[in-house]
């Protein structure tokens, strides 16, 4: 009996292992998931998704449909004035724009009593956004207070 459960055993963690490094989320997913709520067809989207991941956060990308989206980001706390195109939730945070994983990781280290953090619209050279361009705008990565205001946690020039 023994000798039977080994081999029926053997071939499973084969097929388990074999399961595992082909599914490139399970086998990579080594840092903290940011689950991604975005919209059907927004490539930039998928540029702070690849930004994160090279920073060695796991991205879990939702799409929904854009009122469903809208909706989402005012349950959130997300003012439409703070908005973007698409919204993290990370560590009981949430992440609006294109913020750079840099002030994620502050913000995870430093667990300030906040909503989250927040890049307003699109700004050219933020992370998705032709990081790096020489086109780049100055923008500010906003702190989201509980109480609706807002602080400058960091800024980009």
């Amino acid at each position: 009996m023994n000798m039977k459960r080994k081999y029926v055993l053997r071939p499973l963690r084969s097929l388990s292992i074999a399961i595992l490094v082909s599914l490139p989320g399970l086998a990579h997913a080594t840092g903290p998931v940011i689950e991604i709520l975005t919209t059907e067809g927004c490539s930039c989207c998928i540029g702070w998704a690849r930004h994160l991941q090279g920073e060695g956060y796991t991205t879990d990308v939702r799409k929904l449909p854009s009122s469903e989206l809208q909706q989402r980001k005012l349950q959130l706390g997300v003012r439409q004035d703070l908005a973007s195109c698409h919204t993290g939730l990370i560590g009981g945070y949430v992440v609006e724009g294109h913020v750079p994983a840099r002030e994620i990781a502050r913000l995870l280290s430093e667990r300030p009593d906040a909503v989250g953090l927040a890049v307003p619209d699109m700004p050219v050279g933020s992370p998705g956004m032709g990081e790096g361009s020489a086109d780049a705008e100055p923008y500010d990565v906003l702190l989201l207070r509980k109480d609706g205001t807002t602080q400058v946690f960091a800024s980009y020039r």
